[in-house]
């Protein structure tokens, strides 16, 4: 939860007038405690854990709730049961990289929340050439941004920059939740 990248994240959010409340799963509250890498939990454990936070903050009904990478599946996995006003994924895992046929994709199908995925275009868990064979629910509205990989930094080569992207990324946000 206070990783760069989530911090920018977060601090841009928050920038934009939206309160961020950001949480850690438990297997990463061990991590920090312990100092030792381990397996994240079952995704029953973590949505449960997803569950209990947006219950400790009275309800889906007026939260936006998602997450970078397994948080934001996590929290795909949650929001119709949860009825969150909708949903915001960061570099969504569609899949292991180098395994685009292992999808992670069946619940989004009929995901009934409103919800944003800003992907990176190099995103090794999901290229625009992989994603657009998926079935995924109209309720998702998808933004590519140009040369990004998981964490959305590009290639020097590109000419574009990891700061400008991650201000992409934290606008596109900001304007979907301002929609939501």
């Amino acid at each position: 939860m206070d990783s760069p990248f989530m911090q920018r994240v977060a601090e841009g959010v928050a920038g934009a007038g939206v309160r961020v409340i950001r949480f850690e799963f438990p297997y990463m509250q061990r991590r920090r405690e312990t100092g030792k890498r381990g397996a994240p939990d079952p995704p029953s454990v973590l949505m449960q854990s997803m569950r209990d936070v947006i219950d400790e903050l009275g309800g889906g009904q007026r939260l936006v709730i998602g997450g970078k990478s397994l948080g934001g599946r996590i929290a795909s996995m949650v929001a119709d049961e949860a009825a969150v006003l909708s949903l915001v994924c960061l570099g969504y895992p569609f899949h292991p990289p180098g395994k685009p046929e292992k999808t992670r994709t069946s619940h989004l199908e009929h995901l009934r929340t409103p919800a944003l995925i800003v992907q990176g275009t190099r995103d090794s868990f999901g290229r625009p050439d992989d994603v657009a064979a998926y079935k995924l629910s109209p309720a998702i509205r998808l933004q590519w941004l140009e040369d990004g990989d998981h964490s959305f930094k590009p290639r020097a080569r590109s000419g574009r920059t990891e700061a400008a992207n991650l201000d992409a990324a934290i606008a596109l946000v900001a304007d979907f939740i301002a929609a939501s």
